[in-house]
């Protein structure tokens, strides 16, 4: 498989949120995302034998896209950086907005459902920072991949809640997240590349996964 996303990649990533929008996490059938893909079921089970692979599915595709528009830079600063990183995740995430919204409404009610969101979140996280030339490697990385969670979440729940075309509200929330980050991280005695490891100090670690 090339290293781009494929188009049946994206077919099945759109299926997939397609029907959840339309029907629900529970109403989620592998026909249902085969008939809205356009992939055949015997290609689907090859691909995606279950429902949680294809939310593993939609979390590559979307590390992909980043990571395919990055270009490096070594004129910003690692918070200016991340900041671009992470808006051009949500923006990934645009053109699913209904089913996205419906499933963590319904994550809400579904500890399992959560659980599985919010457990890919720590390798995706890594590899925006790596996005941002922030190194991932070692305790320090580990720490940096789980801080910068808290940011994405606490960044994420404002986007939910975000109608707006310019998702003013979601750069505001995401530009409050890294202060917060910075703030702890020099409260700790951290140096600045590790700014993102102070990220659950934001309070994002209770908001919602995705």
């Amino acid at each position: 498989m090339s290293e781009r996303a494929t188009d049946s990649d994206a077919r099945l990533v759109a299926g997939l949120w397609q029907v959840v929008a339309r029907h629900g996490w529970d109403g989620l059938t592998m026909r249902r995302v085969s008939d809205a893909s356009g992939v055949s079921l015997a290609e689907l089970r090859r691909r995606c034998p279950t429902p949680a692979h294809l939310l593993a599915l939609h979390g590559r595709v979307t590390d992909q896209q980043v990571l395919e528009g990055t270009v490096p830079s070594a004129g910003d600063t690692p918070r200016e950086r991340l900041f671009d990183v992470l808006m051009r995740r949500i923006d990934a995430m645009q053109p699913h907005r209904r089913g996205i919204l419906r499933l963590l409404d319904e994550a809400l009610a579904d500890p399992f459902l959560a659980l599985t969101l919010a457990s890919a979140l720590p390798g995706s996280m890594a590899w925006m920072l790596e996005a941002a030339q922030i190194g991932t490697n070692g305790f320090a990385g580990a720490l940096r991949a789980n801080g910068l969670v808290g940011v994405w979440l606490y960044t994420a729940r404002a986007w939910t809640r975000d109608d707006t075309e310019d998702l003013g509200a979601t750069m505001a929330a995401l530009d409050r997240a890294l202060d917060r980050a910075e703030q702890a991280a020099r409260t700790l005695g951290l140096g600045p590349a590790d700014h993102a490891a102070a990220g659950a100090a934001t309070g994002g670690a209770a908001a919602l996964p995705t």
